[in-house]
């Protein structure tokens, strides 16, 4: 399909307007405390929009319809746990993390546990960023590929460049901003994709409802017990862990909380942000169950080789009017640039102030900090880049990050519960928790084991963790006791 002139302009406008934008803060960073924290004078909504902004991603936007489109909407599921994750967010984390004086959302581990525990839980999040920000770019490709006919790999490069230049330049508080922009245009894309599939859809929403129930597309999943599936149970149960970690310990979130300009912003911005997400990931699994029976109605409109993550893309560059074309590739371009940026910049503070600050003898000038900073983002986004030249292998992109999320993660939400809910326990007992955790989820992610699912790879290494710890306290409390 060749594109128009004013799709062309649309999506070129919006790139190139982003990337200044974001380059514009460049003069306001003029420490590092700008850099990570943009003064904390931020309003709750606009930290509200990038948080939700930050977890939808390119990963909502086309994976989301991908999966739905495959199967059914029993990824739902995830979201539907958001809400209780989010309470216990802005209950007890938000205030919980604005007492703390440091950027980094893991410096009471050290405090808690000894420097071991800061420096494994950096170190899984940062191997959890890299890998979403491959999976993100991966998906960014797959429009553009189909729209321009570039190739993937080249796509990917070129999109990693622009977007850790604004990345690196901007700062926390340029992303803010921009994330809170992309997020309007990304809910208004695919309102706009949705009202045109279901205005040009033969038989109208009467026939989206007989076919997808025919189908069986609105199934939220099996509500059998068992542990090697992708149940209605054992996604919820993974969502709830998952987003716990989200909202709980993840530096991306625990760096907006901060940015607020007070802790009733930053209760206001996690809550808004998170349950935002509900609705509009609803509206995504719609779509996705829409283009079935737009495709199904019509045979033939859709080439065999087109499947999966690229059902969406297709549509979009052949499936809208002139205008609209450009509006989506915009807004999921707004949903991929902010997830990426995000990762970059949170991933350079934990660089700076879980590696470099606790690993250096001495205190580094402002000037040295930013140029870590600087390196740091420009490193990690080359290191993205090359997961998501690697995810290009992959059936789906949403089961790959998925698991990607569980493995990386490491468990480490088992350790934060360690350190936040018994206070008393000795490093020694975290630290011989961590290694039956981490050992568990090594078995469970290479020994291709079929006993549990590998959503519950997060869940079990959590509580293992936990559980370690505890009964080790125990038993030493008894010790102690007895002697």
């Amino acid at each position: 399909m060749q594109l128009t002139v004013i799709d062309i302009v649309i999506f070129l406008v919006f790139t190139l307007g982003t990337v200044l934008f974001g380059s514009s803060f460049l003069r306001k960073n003029k420490t590092a405390g700008d850099f990570m924290t943009a003064g904390k004078g931020m309003s709750g909504f606009v930290v509200g929009m990038s948080i939700f902004a930050t977890y939808v991603s390119s990963i909502s936007f086309l994976a989301l319809p991908g999966n739905a489109y495959t199967g059914n909407w029993n990824s739902f599921v995830f979201s539907l746990s958001i809400p209780v994750a989010i309470f216990f967010a802005a209950r007890y984390f938000v205030p919980f993390y604005r007492s703390i004086n440091s950027p980094s959302a893991y410096s009471f581990l050290e405090e808690r546990f000894g420097k071991w525990a800061r420096l494994y839980a950096s170190s899984c999040y940062l191997l959890t960023q890299i890998a979403r920000i491959g999976s993100v770019l991966f998906l960014l490709a797959l429009p553009l590929n189909a729209m321009l006919g570039w190739s993937i790999p080249l796509i990917i490069i070129l999109t990693g460049v622009c977007v850790v230049l604004y990345a690196a330049l901007g700062g926390i508080k340029a992303i803010v901003y921009t994330d809170a922009i992309q997020g309007l245009i990304l809910i208004a894309g695919a309102l706009a994709c949705l009202v045109i599939l279901m205005v040009s859809m033969p038989g109208g929403g009467n026939e989206l409802l007989r076919i997808g129930m025919e189908y069986d597309k609105f199934s939220l999943g099996s509500l059998g017990l068992t542990l090697n599936e992708p149940t209605f149970w054992v996604t919820l149960i993974y969502g709830l862990f998952i987003n716990l970690q989200n909202y709980g310990i993840d530096q991306n979130y625990v760096q907006r909380y901060k940015t607020a300009r007070n802790e009733k912003s930053a209760r206001f911005s996690a809550l808004f942000g998170g349950l935002l997400y509900v609705p509009v990931s609803l509206l995504f699994f719609f779509i996705g169950t829409a283009l079935f029976v737009y495709y199904k109605t019509q045979p033939g409109l859709l080439p065999e080789t087109v499947t999966g993550d690229q059902v969406f893309p297709y549509f979009i560059v052949n499936g809208l009017p002139a205008g609209f074309t450009g509006l989506l590739i915009a807004a999921i371009f707004a949903a991929g640039m902010s997830t990426v940026s995000t990762s970059i910049n949170s991933s350079a503070t934990v660089v700076l102030t879980d590696f470099f600050n606790v690993t250096s003898h001495s205190e580094a000038d402002e000037k040295r900090k930013m140029n870590i900073l600087h390196a740091t983002s420009v490193i990690l986004g080359a290191l993205g880049v090359g997961v998501g030249l690697a995810m290009m292998s992959v059936k789906s992109a949403l089961d790959a990050w998925w698991s990607m999320a569980a493995i990386f993660s490491g468990g480490m939400l088992g350790l934060f519960f360690l350190g936040y809910i018994a206070r008393g326990i000795k490093g020694s007992y975290a630290f011989v928790g961590v290694i039956c955790g981490v050992l568990l989820i090594a078995w469970m992610s290479l020994s291709k084991q079929t006993v549990f699912h590998n959503y519950l790879t997060i869940v079990l290494g959590t509580l293992v963790i936990f559980t370690v710890g505890m009964l080790l306290a125990i038993a030493g409390s008894r010790l102690k006791k007895g002697n």
